[in-house]
């Protein structure tokens, strides 16, 4: 703005200059001096800035005019006596911009100035500054990544949690990642111990594997959680919590996740309260530190909790901003944000590095059919559910093997580890559906020698199955233990 009022003057002084040659001698060296100004503006890629007015805030949705830039930019609104309030683009209609808010919109009215965010942006409620990127594009976000989140709990925004002064040893990276080529990634084919005997054994985990644990409210997801990420051989562990209890969060990281586990992980939360559009970034911010540790060539485990709360978060955006409602009130771009967002784990460029995810999932009443977990179990390469009478009757962790299946296992392990995983599970399942007949007394023993197996076996495999949550079970341990159990069958290891 200031080169253009330059050159306006210099132009009116020109004009002057040839009605009255001797009023300003100095016409040619100003515009020499204009020139040198311009070609230093040009050389430093100075952009134009773009703003717009505030028009209409209606439930979560600001409305813009006059301000023009991609889907996906970093705004400022601001206006007189009022802290800045950082917004995303999330859509258009004609000439008006739709934004998300990711703070406290009170406060604002109409008239307000919406511009693009400057490189520097400051958020109110920490005193901090936080970068965004103005070279790839429009306000295109960037957050810290690097070894310095190791032991550190961050936000979505990469702001500290845990009052252990500011992040170093970071790097700031845009957030605007592409995935990765299908055919450049290696196959899962090796072992993942995750200390947890009845996974390990029966649902063994290949590395760059990306499970869901299905579950409802309080049966033990976020202890199993927890024991993963003590006792599971990974260089890094990431965290994100994502629009779970505020107040699980700390309990999380003091009680279960315990100074072991937190001294080689990074937790990313993005509790309940925080805005939708906050708990989104926040499960994407969580997998750019995934990605980022890597490509470094180490191996992580990704512990995202939940996908559900992320779909929410989506859904919650999308019908603000007009989407129409699908399967439950879910609209469809909720099931295309959920591969996006799977899709970046897994194994790394020609196998330098790999991610291990696990999502939880939670299944509304219990039921397995709900949109979002069978959306998720479609494209999970396995599925870990979590019975609620299992929880009931003290079994933990509350594994159902029944209904779970890991679809990697048979790459991963021998076959004689394969079959014998097959035949506990087959044992299993035909106690549990003898189970009513032998409690009521109508069974006779004899008449169904698979049975009178299964019954044999019940409770090693009971003891097999429970485990505690000081308890670690490595790999090997946990394959001898279940041969252990089919061992003392009357018929041995016979299939």
């Amino acid at each position: 703005m200031t080169l253009l009022k330059t050159f306006i003057k210099t132009l009116i002084m020109t004009a002057l200059s040839d009605t009255h040659p001797d009023t300003h001698p100095d016409t040619h060296l100003q515009w020499h001096t204009f020139l040198a100004d311009a070609k230093k503006h040009v050389q430093t890629g100075t952009s134009l800035e773009v703003r717009g007015t505030l028009t209409r805030l209606t439930g979560l949705v600001l409305e813009a005019v006059g301000i023009r830039v991609p889907v996906g930019s970093q705004c400022l609104v601001t206006q007189p006596s009022q802290p800045p309030v950082l917004v995303e683009v999330v859509g258009f209609s004609h000439d008006r911009a739709l934004l998300m808010p990711a703070g406290d919109v009170h406060g604002l009215s109409s008239g307000a100035s919406v511009e693009s965010a400057p490189a520097y942006v400051t958020v109110p409620r920490l005193g901090e500054r936080r970068r965004v990127d103005r070279a790839a594009g429009y306000g295109v976000l960037r957050l810290p990544l690097g070894d310095g989140l190791l032991g550190r709990v961050v936000d979505a925004q990469g702001i500290p949690m845990d009052y252990q002064g500011p992040v170093l040893n970071v790097v700031s990276r845009p957030m605007d990642r592409r995935p990765i080529n299908a055919m450049d990634r290696d196959p899962v084919r090796h072992t993942l111990d995750t200390g947890i005997r009845a996974i390990n054994a029966l649902l063994t985990v290949g590395r760059g594997q990306r499970l869901g644990l299905f579950a409802g409210s309080g049966v033990g997801k976020s202890v199993l959680m927890g024991m993963m990420a003590r006792y599971t051989q990974a260089d890094v562990i990431v965290v994100g919590l994502i629009g779970e209890r505020g107040r699980e969060v700390k309990e999380f990281i003091e009680d279960i996740l315990g100074a072991e586990g937190r001294a080689r992980a990074v937790v990313v939360a993005a509790p309940a309260d925080a805005p939708p559009l906050l708990r989104l970034q926040g499960a994407a911010y969580a997998t750019a530190v995934a990605e980022s540790f890597r490509d470094k060539g180490q191996h992580v485990l990704l512990l995202m909790d939940s996908l559900t709360r992320y779909a929410m978060a989506q859904r919650e955006i999308a019908l603000a901003i007009g989407e129409p409602p699908a399967t439950k009130g879910y609209p469809p771009s909720c099931f295309a944000k959920l591969p996006q967002l799977v899709e970046r784990s897994g194994n790394g460029l020609g196998g330098v590095g790999s991610i291990t995810a696990f999502y939880t999932v939670l299944t509304e009443g219990d039921d397995q059919q709900d949109p979002i977990a069978d959306a998720a179990r479609a494209i999970l390469d396995g599925h870990i559910v979590l019975s609620r009478g299992l929880a009931e009757s003290g079994h933990f962790p509350a594994i159902d093997i029944e209904q779970s299946a890991s679809r990697v296992m048979h790459n991963v392990v021998s076959r004689e580890h394969f079959e014998m995983a097959r035949r506990f599970k087959a044992i299993y399942s035909r106690y549990e559906k003898g189970r009513d007949l032998i409690q009521i007394g109508a069974y006779v023993q004899g008449s169904d020698p698979a049975l009178d197996e299964a019954i044999a076996l019940q409770d090693g495999m009971g003891q097999f199955l429970r485990q505690g949550m000081e308890e670690s079970a490595m790999l090997d341990q946990s394959v001898q233990a279940m041969g252990g159990v089919l061992q003392a069958s009357p018929r041995g290891m016979r299939g």
